[in-house]
């Protein structure tokens, strides 16, 4: 009879702790400021780091007029490549953020695009810096 009791007991105690480990885990939903190495692990989709010697942490996308990266596929699209601008609505062949799933410039929250010179080189070296815009900006001019 006391066995039962001690895993009810154990049971119970249990329970809070793997509920909220579904909200916030030790290697995924990572909040902003929390040790990262992927972006995938973070809540906002950025691991971010100062400079190379740096730790990761996660971050919140930039915001309008803020500094961003491009989402790497994107200026390697067939008939983009080498524009330097990739419309908003074109479909990334990768399911990858960066090569290395860190920036060093996070890219821009949903609506907006990171309006950057777009090379190969700066893809693979993680170098591509653009300014976060509203396209809709565009269209009303």
């Amino acid at each position: 009879k006391v066995l039962p009791a001690c895993l009810l007991l154990a049971l119970l105690l249990l329970a809070p702790a793997l509920a909220a480990q579904q909200e916030r885990g030790l290697i995924f939903n990572l909040e902003t400021g929390e040790l990262c190495l992927q972006s995938a692990q973070c809540k906002s989709g950025c691991c971010h780091r100062a400079n190379g010697l740096s730790l990761a942490r996660c971050a919140p996308k930039a915001a309008e007029f803020q500094a961003c990266s491009p989402k790497v596929g994107a200026s390697l699209l067939p008939g983009w490549a080498g524009t330097g601008h990739v419309p908003h609505t074109a479909p990334c062949p990768c399911s990858l953020q960066s090569i290395y799933g860190v920036y060093y410039k996070c890219p821009c929250e949903r609506g907006l695009t990171c309006d950057a010179d777009k090379t190969i080189v700066g893809s693979i070296t993680n170098s591509d810096f653009g300014v976060c815009k509203d396209p809709q900006d565009s269209y009303r001019r």
